[in-house]
């Protein structure tokens, strides 16, 4: 680590908890690029789409117990 991300790293472990945690959401994002839009555009109609199904009773999902046995049979085949 150079010595100015050193001393960057020094400072910010001084902030209070909730200015350290935004920083390190910043830093995260940074890494991740600019959003795909048309990826997060999916996404906001694919959960659109699930809440109205919920919302409107047309499904009534599967139980909790149901589906943590079907997840783990799935990952003991691999």
């Amino acid at each position: 680590m150079s010595r100015t991300a050193q001393r960057v790293l020094d400072e910010a472990l001084q902030l209070d908890l909730s200015d350290r945690a935004e920083v390190a959401a910043q830093l995260l994002a940074s890494l991740d690029g600019e959003p795909d839009q048309d990826a997060e555009a999916a996404w906001a109609a694919e959960i659109e789409r699930r809440a109205e199904r919920a919302r409107s009773g047309g499904d009534a999902g599967r139980p909790w117990a149901e589906v943590r046995g079907a997840a783990k049979d799935a990952l003991s085949k691999r």
